[in-house]
């Protein structure tokens, strides 16, 4: 068995002790953002530094979703530097919470670093249902969708448009920050899939845009007061008309 002397054992310390080493130390790793609905993005701010005695390469930069970019100004980081990752959030028409994840990866750790930035977006309006179904049993009878608007909007006016012109659209007049729209299929003998787009009147720039689905069965029935439009092509019944009776000829008789 081989003998290690105490001055052999201090110097090797001593040597793992002197190994320069580059660390990243985060000010933050997590952002917490309250965007308006002015806003088009959200964007995130994570600084660094580093504190080690050599440098640090970032190697990768990766945001959890296509939604959300990460910038990096250089990816070699020398000792005593510091830096900052910018993560910018797009919008668009998502509403309410949303979190994501920045996963970056050094050479200084041997575990990723995750990121996390959630975003807290205004929520306009609330749709329910955002699906509607005629089965083959049901009639095509008119359905409802409520949109509530959120509290301090000023939405007056909602523009509803369907992808398959056969559906009929109404928006009632608001009452109590509220609308009702009535959707009725038009046209029966075929299946119907469409996309409902519900667009308020504020705010005007960004737009907001929301959507509705809808299907109606091949099979389902025409109401009785109102049939429903057959589909392009279909033979029409059809009409008879009552047969009317001409009137009797009468001959005069002879004096």
């Amino acid at each position: 068995m081989k003998l290690y002397t105490f001055p052999a054992v201090l110097g090797l310390v001593l040597a793992v002790q002197g190994v320069a080493h580059g660390t990243l130390t985060w000010d933050t790793k997590a952002a917490d953002l309250h965007p308006t609905l002015a806003d088009k993005e959200a964007i995130a701010h994570y600084k660094y530094k580093n504190t080690g005695d050599k440098p640090v390469k970032i190697s990768s930069v990766r945001a959890s979703c296509g939604c959300t970019t990460a910038a990096l100004a250089k990816d070699v980081v020398g000792p005593g530097e510091s830096g900052e990752i910018t993560a910018t959030f797009t919008i668009g028409n998502r509403m309410g919470v949303q979190k994501k994840t920045i996963t970056v990866v050094t050479d200084d750790q041997p575990d990723p670093t995750l990121l996390t930035l959630t975003a807290t977006i205004p929520q306009l309006l609330e749709v329910q249902p955002t699906f509607l179904f005629w089965s083959a049993t049901d009639k095509l009878e008119p359905k409802t969708i409520a949109v509530k608007v959120g509290k301090d909007f000023p939405v007056k006016k909602l523009n509803v448009t369907s992808t398959d012109k056969s559906i009929k659209t109404e928006v009632g007049d608001p009452t109590d920050n509220a609308f009702k729209i009535t959707v009725t299929p038009t046209e029966s003998g075929r299946p119907i899939n469409s996309v409902l787009k519900i667009e308020p009147d504020f705010p005007k720039d960004p737009a907001k845009t929301y959507y509705a689905n809808l299907r109606v069965d091949a099979r389902a029935k025409p109401t009785a007061d109102k049939p429903a439009e057959t589909k392009p092509g279909a033979e029409k019944p059809t009409e008879t008309k009552p047969a009317t009776e001409k009137p009797s000829e009468t001959k005069s008789s002879a004096n």
